[in-house]
């Protein structure tokens, strides 16, 4: 079994930023990001401090934008729209889902495409679903994909099964993987038989959000498994999707979580922030 691990991608990533951040530098330009936190979650919490300190070490700034729990709708779509406007930031992450009774659906419509580094606005996504290739897909796919690329499982002409249908995960994983020539099928926790259709694929991408529900009888040899969940075991422990312990005995490649895509996100949403701060 061979464990892919997350570290050495994301440090690859960070270090072909490199250049691209002291040319800037040298032009006053410092690649900003801006997060739009509601309330104090500390799962988006845990994340914010990840971010920060990936940005921080690659010399780029990320600033914080905290509101309420109790925050206005208006208030919420007015400072998205701020942050927007404001030609010092390179790109917006928003963190959801919001508390209730707040909805993203005004900031989904509105959000600049260029700013949008997080794929979740309707103009990303559009451009996900086309294939065209010119937006920024959700970091969270973006992250698998490079996984993949990175410890050199093909993509091309694999079978793949998806476990999961959200659009943050899910969804826009499927089209990023077509668009590299794999055939996929996306399924989901009431799927019909899922076990025959993990066992079905070459490629297992597990992002449907319930910690360990997918066991050594899911899988078979010769599999390479990315595990995309991240929750927390009956002992209080992260874990993923997948039985990590039960699995790895059986499938020649999988990811662990943590350790794992986790650790490549911020840095595919560092990479989307420079680019951005290029166009300034």
């Amino acid at each position: 079994m061979r464990e892919l691990l997350g570290k050495p991608v994301a440090d690859s990533i960070v270090e072909s930023l490199a250049p691209d951040v002291e040319a800037l530098k040298a032009k006053g330009v410092v690649p900003t990001l801006a997060v739009i936190r509601v309330g104090a979650r500390e799962d988006d919490l845990a994340y914010e401090r990840g971010l920060t300190k990936r940005f921080e070490g690659a010399n780029c700034a990320v600033k914080k934008i905290e509101l309420p729990e109790d925050v206005t709708q208006e208030m919420l779509d007015a400072a998205v729209a701020s942050a927007d406007a404001d030609s010092s930031i390179d790109g917006i992450l928003m963190f959801r889902p919001l508390p209730k009774p707040l909805t993203d659906k005004n900031v989904l419509a509105s959000i600049s495409a260029v700013k949008d580094v997080d794929g979740m606005g309707l103009a990303n996504m559009a451009d996900i679903f086309s294939g065209a290739g010119e937006g920024h897909a959700p970091c969270t796919a973006q992250a698998v994909i490079e996984m993949l690329k990175f410890h050199g499982i093909d993509i091309k002409g694999k079978k793949v099964t998806v476990v999961g249908r959200s659009l943050v995960i899910g969804k826009p994983v499927a089209m990023l993987l077509l668009k590299d020539n794999a055939t996929v099928k996306v399924c989901h926790t009431k799927t019909e038989d899922l076990k025959a259709e993990c066992q079905w694929a070459d490629i297992v991408v597990a992002c449907a959000g319930k910690a360990k529900m997918l066991n050594a009888d899911y899988f078979r040899a010769g599999q390479t498994v990315i595990d995309v969940g991240m929750n927390v075991d009956e002992e209080g422990k992260l874990c993923g999707d997948v039985d990590f312990a039960a699995v790895s005995e059986i499938v020649d490649a999988i990811t662990p979580v943590p350790r794992g895509v986790g650790s490549v996100t911020t840095s595919v949403l560092l990479r989307a922030v420079v680019q951005n701060a290029k166009l300034r």
